[in-house]
């Protein structure tokens, strides 16, 4: 495998990952948390958030972006463009979800940690109230849904990357990601 695709590969991985985590919060973990008392809710939250501030999860979380950018770079050669505009749209959606998740996700993230123990709150229901629960939830959708699609074009990219023969000679072009819209 080509330095190009390795890198295509380990982008889409990641991304695919990082995707994988936002609807996890989406369908199982914010569901399942709104349904409990503002004790739990609180502590439970301030529990994940913590934990899930560790390498692995910031490896694959800003690795997604950074080597989506890189196999960009690494496609703008002419032998490679038929992959680009695939790449260059997942980069574009990724990075939304990246500035969403640091100007409203983390924010609300960091509010909740630091109302302190839930054991030495006084009015819990407060704190949860100032967390902005509906807020949080609707833009790890909207992040769920971009870091996806991403994820859908990277994929797709590795098809038309794939494509291209050993010579270097492009495979007959998939349709870009504008004529699928346009189309669809």
């Amino acid at each position: 495998m080509s330095p190009r695709l390795a890198t295509l590969f380990a982008a889409t991985l990641a991304t695919g990952l990082a995707a994988g985590v936002f609807a996890l919060y989406a369908h199982t973990i914010m569901p399942g948390l709104g349904t409990t008392d503002d004790r739990t809710f609180v502590g439970a939250f301030q529990a994940i958030d913590k934990a899930i501030i560790n390498p692995l999860f910031m490896l694959t979380f800003f690795g997604a972006l950074v080597l989506t950018g890189v196999a960009g770079l690494l496609h703008l050669r002419d032998d490679a463009r038929p992959a680009l505009p695939w790449i260059a749209v997942a980069f574009a959606l990724y990075l939304v979800a990246v500035v969403i998740t640091m100007t409203v996700n983390v924010p609300l993230n960091d509010a909740i940690k630091a109302a302190g123990d839930p054991e030495r709150i006084a009015d819990l229901a407060a704190v949860r109230a100032d967390f902005h629960e509906g807020r949080w939830v609707a833009w790890n959708v909207v992040r769920t849904v971009l870091s996806t699609a991403a994820f859908g074009c990277l994929a797709w990219a590795l098809v038309v990357g794939a494509r291209t023969t050993a010579d270097g000679t492009a495979a007959p072009a998939a349709p870009s990601p504008a004529a699928v819209t346009r189309a669809g």
